[in-house]
């Protein structure tokens, strides 16, 4: 059965169908007398594709396909001989791509993307898809930089198209637990919050790695990977993995995992923009006395300082400090030595003036919320998660919302919507704007090179601008290769 792509009114395909569902509710007829148990119509599938279908690309649009509930009509990537072979083979039927914009000009009967590209990419294709009225779904973080999260935030509103960030945790039903200890007031006042990560677990820290074109898959497309980023001849390894490091395409282990993290103490905190950002970084030393210098590149490690204004959830301002690299803050002295504080190698602290709230990564590890209070009293939330569907449901409860439509209650139900998704994702993202700000430096008049950046920097959500410090407004947002703009 082909879906038609317009009505006469020119209606959308779903207009359409639930309108017409509308006008023939007088003949009731059970589905399964015509399709049998379990048949779902075709005009009741959602259509769906995929711009980056390997890596978690895959698991993406498996996911949103609900088990094979709703149909996978096209698939979009650079390099089909890799990982993403996998989505092929799931969806054999699905026509194939290797430019979204070429993908989403063509199928017009698309409804809804998942977008599970490289950083630096998101942007560029989640405009595009927005654009043409299609629904989305974007891996975290959901921009490269902070002025394309407000774009896209704005836009989505505008659009009226229903949208996620791929942080899963945030469909994590343990949250909840912790939600309802701050409400309480377990903790009592709060005003410090400690994240922490081993991430980066890929090189980060050194030299750009060497082009090698001779080592280029002959079915990588890598124009189409370069994207908006400067045109530079392949080089191995960047595809398909450690290109996190590099900030023409990555942003780091804040970006890999930061919104995963800060999400916990972001939520339950009710926090909004920061009001400024102060950092240090680890520094290399490849010979005596002068450390290595490659402001291209993410650092191996760092330690980011946030403050926020008190909000109707925390009562009063909040300091967030956010390390990389391994760094871990202090044990606390109510959390007994013996036991590791959060997650251990990922974890977020939450402190009051009458205890801690600790917990692990939510992204899909065990959460495992504890509550240590200063009279010696501890709760445990469960240290194993019984998850009934993959994710927590994330991508499988965008679609439903999809279906039910921008404003549904079913929309106004997602955890991550850009509405959620693109404030936090700005914070998470003024960590590497403070970074690169801190790397900046210039000759001086003595001749001595200087880091000129090295500041507290003010920032002023609303307007997207740090006030003290006009060349940090740089990296804001970026610059983009010809035919990629923003």
């Amino acid at each position: 059965m082909q879906n038609p792509k317009k009505n006469p009114e020119g209606q959308s395909r779903r207009d359409f169908i639930k309108n017409a569902a509308i006008a023939s509710s007088f003949m009731i007829v059970p589905r399964h007398v015509l399709g049998g148990v379990g048949f779902i119509s075709p005009s009741d599938q959602l259509n769906l594709a995929a711009i980056g279908a390997g890596g978690k690309g895959a698991s993406d649009i498996r996911n949103a396909s609900v088990n094979g509930r709703e149909r996978v009509a096209a698939l979009c990537d650079v390099d089909f001989s890799g990982s993403a072979k996998a989505s092929v083979e799931r969806f054999p039927d699905a026509k194939r791509y290797a430019d979204f914009r070429e993908m989403l000009d063509k199928e017009k009967d698309i409804d809804a993307v998942t977008i599970s590209t490289p950083d630096h990419v998101h942007g560029p294709a989640a405009k595009y898809a927005m654009e043409r009225g299609k629904h989305v779904y974007v891996q975290k973080p959901m921009t490269h930089n902070i002025k394309e999260a407000r774009m896209l935030t704005e836009m989505a509103r505008s659009q009226k198209v229903v949208t996620q960030m791929g942080n899963q945790g945030g469909s994590n039903e343990l949250l909840k637990l912790v939600q309802k200890w701050v409400d309480e007031d377990k903790i009592g006042k709060i005003s410090k919050v400690e994240v922490w990560t081993n991430r980066p677990v890929w090189p980060q820290g050194g030299a750009f790695p060497k082009p090698n074109p001779s080592a280029k898959p002959d079915a990588l497309n890598w124009d189409l990977w370069l994207g908006p980023s400067p045109e530079i001849p392949y080089t191995p390894e960047l595809h398909p993995f450690s290109w996190r490091g590099w900030w023409n395409y990555g942003t780091g282990a804040l970006g890999d995992v930061g919104c995963h993290l800060i999400d916990i103490p972001f939520r339950t905190l009710g926090l909004h923009y920061p009001t400024d950002a102060e950092c240090s970084v680890g520094s290399v030393y490849s010979g005596m006395w002068t450390p290595d210098y490659h402001p291209d590149g993410c650092p191996a490690s760092s330690f980011i300082s946030l403050n926020f204004a008190a909000t109707p959830k925390s009562k009063s301002p909040i300091n967030m400090t956010w390390m990389d690299g391994g760094i871990k803050p202090a044990h606390p002295d109510i959390i007994p030595a013996d036991q590791e504080i959060g997650g251990g190698a990922n974890g977020v602290l939450i402190i009051g003036d009458k205890g801690i709230i600790a917990t692990n990564i939510n992204d899909s590890s065990p959460l495992m919320p504890k509550l240590y209070l200063n009279d010696g009293t501890q709760e445990f939330g469960p240290q194993t998660e019984e998850n009934i569907e993959p994710e927590y449901g994330h991508q499988r409860k965008w679609v439903d919302a999809c279906k039910a439509g921008f404003g549904s209650e079913e929309h106004k139900g997602l955890t991550s919507s850009f509405d959620y998704a693109g404030p936090m994702t700005e914070t998470v993202l003024m960590g590497n704007l403070a970074i690169r700000s801190y790397m900046l430096r210039r000759e001086n008049s003595r001749g001595q090179m200087e880091f000129y950046g090295r500041k507290k920097l003010l920032w002023d959500g609303d307007k997207l601008l740090i006030t003290n410090f006009e060349d940090a407004n740089q990296f804001v947002g970026r610059t983009y290769r010809e035919g990629w703009e923003m």
